[in-house]
């Protein structure tokens, strides 16, 4: 019993230092990253500038978009598991349901990435942000030859470390690993992914400022009415319906538009790539508010900030304007399964709506002191309507302002955001994302039966424990009686458990299985033939 507990205290030890080394792996790449992007994101709109000032040279501009579509393309052929918008993959990851050679993944996207800014886009960096963390803690789990349950820890940790740097927002950083990559809670999960996030937000806070750049919240700009009173709530269910709506045809264009993309054959299907680069050029030329990933678009729609303008419209048509562009590219962009994330740039959609709102509602009656909150509550209604993390949402609304002010208004969008998502049937945007990625090769499949004593996994209830992929657990014999288990059936040191599951790696699902739980006793494998869950990341 003593060494048993001896394992289990090292491998506690074990969890904070993987968590800490990951951090700062991740801490010091997504920073990098992040500022890169950010230079990179200013160059295009300079660029853009240039043409839209001289109209001769504009054809120059849609060759070189063209070109830049044709590589992108080549790029994706050779790396198929930087498409899309990172978060799905380093999901699949977390899960042991993808695996990668982590560098050149991590480089792959990195470039990807930022190449779609450069020409353009309306990309966000979140995405790659948590799949680059992700890598990165794969990575340290390979060099530190951790096991594959740690490896997922390790990964997981990452992930919201990247989460956590991208967006300066450490508390949605970690909710992500519960909310979005398990769908469940583990004290292995929460321990791993806390540590790597503080390491990851602590290296970041240290960087930015030597680089000479701010370290404060995304939304520094915006003022907040200290008591909104329930009359707001009003205002803010009304804000919550309609952009849930928006958000719902947001979710069902995209996957329309993957349908309509995937039938586009030329070049192997590169030349799917063209048409988002085209529109994006277009876009940029109408407005350079619908390029990038949407914060100067977001902190424009502040009462403090410069506003947006479009050739001399009202502050309204100008808004308006750029919403329908960036929420028709960002659409565009992940139906063409672009390595750019979607996340900052719908939420600008939802802001900008927020903003339109917030306007006729000033006139209305509404004190204007509140308008900054509806352009908050969009972006929090917003993401919540698509993704279908509404935690996430709330917590990520209060890490953004820094403020609590509009805490309660924000959980009566997300409510309705969730609500109305579930009545028109929408899916978890990531999630179904993740599923069309499992979809795509066929496979061998093998059930697996085994038996194990408990030793490592004892005193720990079964909903507990951070199972493998399709593990299900059968049966635990307890000396002479067999027991039914369920998610609160704590186990037992000498407990003999039997677990089930259907994993595309069975060695690796034993091994998952033999460091979570303990000795294996018995193994039976069954082949059940060739099925369609394939693991695009596999390369």
């Amino acid at each position: 019993m003593k060494s048993i507990q001896k394992k289990a205290k090292r491998y506690a030890v074990q969890i904070v230092a993987v968590g800490a080394i990951t951090g700062v792996f991740a801490g010091l790449v997504v920073t990098l990253y992040n500022v890169v992007a950010e230079m990179t994101a200013e160059f295009a709109r300079g660029y853009f500038g240039f043409f839209r000032d001289r109209p001769a040279f504009i054809p120059l501009l849609f060759l070189a978009l063209l070109l830049g579509s044709v590589v992108i393309g080549g790029v994706l052929q050779f790396l198929p598991a930087v498409r899309g918008s990172g978060f799905p993959q380093a999901e699949g990851a977390s899960r042991g349901l993808l695996r990668f050679r982590w560098y050149r993944e991590l480089t792959g996207m990195f470039a990807a990435s930022l190449f779609v800014v450069f020409m353009g886009l309306s990309a966000g960096v979140e995405g790659p942000s948590v799949f680059i963390g992700g890598m990165c803690g794969y990575g340290a789990s390979k060099v530190t030859r951790r096991d594959p349950v740690v490896r997922r820890y390790q990964v997981t940790g990452g992930a919201c470390a990247g989460l956590a740097c991208a967006m300066n927002a450490p508390l949605t950083g970690i909710i992500f690993a519960y909310e979005e990559a398990h769908k469940r809670f583990t004290p292995e999960v929460f321990v791993c992914s806390f540590t790597s996030v503080v390491f990851a937000v602590v290296v970041r806070n240290l960087l930015l400022p030597l680089m000479g750049m701010d370290a404060g919240p995304f939304l520094a700009g915006f003022a907040f009415f200290e008591d909104a009173g329930l009359l707001f709530c009003v205002y803010a269910l009304a804000t919550g319906f309609i952009v849930s709506l928006i958000g719902v045809a947001f979710y069902y264009l995209i996957f329309a538009l993957r349908k309509v993309l995937r039938r586009i054959k030329p070049w192997h299907g590169v030349g799917k790539y063209a048409i988002p680069f085209l529109v994006a050029g277009a876009f940029g030329l109408i407005s350079a508010y619908a390029m990038g990933g949407g914060s100067e678009f977001i902190r424009a729609l502040s009462s403090s900030g410069e506003g947006v303008t479009l050739f001399g419209a009202p502050l309204w048509a100008a808004v308006l304007v750029v919403v329908l562009l960036k929420f028709l590219a960002t659409a565009l962009n992940l139906g063409a399964e672009l390595p750019c994330c979607a996340s900052i740039p719908m939420m600008a959609v939802g802001a900008g709506v927020g903003k339109l709102l917030s306007m006729l509602f000033v006139e209305a009656g509404m004190d204007p002191l509140l308008a900054d909150g509806l352009v908050v509550l969009g972006m929090t209604t917003m993401f919540t309507t698509v993704v279908k993390a509404p935690v996430t949402g709330i917590i990520m609304t209060v890490e953004l302002t820094w403020s609590f002010t509009f805490l309660l208004p924000a959980v009566l969008c997300s409510a309705v955001a969730y609500l109305v998502g579930d009545v028109l049937h929408t899916q978890p945007l990531y999630e179904k994302l993740l599923d069309d990625l499992l979809e795509e090769r066929v496979s061998e499949t093998v059930k697996v039966t085994a038996r194990f004593r408990v030793e490592l996994a004892a005193g720990r209830a079964v909903r507990d424990i951070l199972w493998p992929f399709s593990a299900i657990v059968t049966e635990i014999a307890r000396g002479e009686t067999k027991l039914l288990p369920s998610g609160g059936t704590v186990l037992l040191a000498g407990d003999i458990i039997t677990v089930e599951g259907t994993p595309e790696d069975s060695g690796e699902f034993l091994s998952e299985l033999t460091s979570t739980v303990g000795k294996e006793l018995f193994i039976s494998e069954t082949p059940l033939g060739r099925t369609e869950t394939g693991n695009e990341g596999k390369l």
